[in-house]
């Protein structure tokens, strides 16, 4: 799927729906690619997004934030951890104090 249709498909899609996505068009470069790779991968996103917020490129913020979540994402389905299994642990507020906004010592 490409253009304008991709795009209202991808909007305001959840984690479950991103994650299955993401599973859809790179799983199979992503296992031949291996966990590793995929982390090196990622860990140069990280980088670039560094770099954006350094700079405080607006638009280019955007695009690294996505091209992280997409890595880690990827990175994810190789390992078989479900991202909104793992995001679940925050309902409640934060998993340590269970406060909204937390108020953990720093």
């Amino acid at each position: 799927m490409s253009g304008q249709g991709h795009t209202d498909r991808l909007a305001g899609m959840n984690l479950e729906d991103f994650q299955s996505t993401m599973r859809e068009i790179y799983l199979a470069r992503d296992e031949q690619r291996g966990v590793d790779g995929t982390f090196r991968w990622l860990t140069e996103e990280l980088g670039e997004l560094a770099r954006a917020i350094r700079t405080s490129e607006r638009t280019n913020l955007e695009l690294e934030f996505s091209d992280v979540l997409a890595w880690l994402t990827s990175l994810a389905n190789l390992l078989g951890v479900d991202l909104a299994d793992a995001a679940s642990r925050y309902n409640d507020g934060c998993p340590k104090c269970g406060g909204t906004p937390c108020v953990c010592p720093r």
